[in-house]
């Protein structure tokens, strides 16, 4: 009996360290992910201050911190503590040092005010119940004219659902995105729906809109 346990341990080891986005698999994610265009968009160069919510192990933030260079600085934001250990090795080995590493919390991403330039979500909006708060710390964080994209995937088996029937299916429509984003008090300045399938699987097409922050450094009252 005992022996059975430690078996149906061993062999559920594994599936407990499986890590969503290896390095080790980057390279292949390289080949749909359309970066090259998600850079264009949100005008990403070098010198500018840019957050990565989401960061998981660091795809997109080791890609932002070449991208930005020294003079520019990413904040890599999750919410989990063993990511954020294997993004800190993963930026080490690229002698990366321009990257703050953020432990987030679910409604806080824990962002300096009014200094950042873009702010990307890739595939975790979908996750997060506190939106609304979310957007109102992300908007804080921005400076005037500043950019928030929100990049995910549609699975098209829910692409009529409801909001939750959609996030418990791991996905969104930017139909919900735009109205959110617009309640509390971005400008939708663009929308892209032509960027590919996420894994290259056709019942996934990605999409981005960009939400921008008014020039005014007032915030009016939320339309939550």
């Amino acid at each position: 009996m005992q022996f059975s346990k430690f078996l149906i341990l061993v062999l559920c080891l594994p599936v407990l360290c499986f890590s969503q986005y290896q390095a080790d698999e980057w390279k292949e994610r390289d080949s749909w992910m359309p970066l090259k265009r998600l850079f264009e968009v949100a005008d990403i160069k070098s010198g500018i201050q840019i957050a990565d919510i989401g960061c998981h192990e660091g795809y997109l933030t080791v890609h932002l911190a070449k991208r930005v260079g020294q003079k520019g600085q990413v904040y890599a934001v999750d919410v989990r503590k063993d990511r954020l250990e294997v993004l800190k090795n993963n930026l080490k080995e690229r002698n990366l040092s321009n990257v703050t590493v953020i432990l987030g919390d679910y409604d806080d991403p824990k962002l300096p005010d009014g200094q950042l330039d873009v702010v990307i979500i890739m595939d975790t909006y979908h996750e997060m119940t506190d939106y609304k708060i979310m957007l109102e710390r992300v908007y804080k964080a921005l400076k005037p004219g500043g950019k928030l994209i929100i990049f995910e995937k549609l699975k098209k088996r829910v692409k009529n659902g409801t909001r939750d029937e959609q996030t418990e299916a791991h996905t969104i429509a930017s139909k919900y995105v735009k109205k959110e984003l617009e309640a509390a008090n971005f400008t939708i300045t663009k929308e892209l729906y032509d960027l590919g399938d996420w894994t290259n699987d056709p019942e996934k097409p990605m999409w981005l809109v960009v939400g921008e922050k008014a020039g005014d450094t007032k915030m009016k009252s939320s339309k939550f």
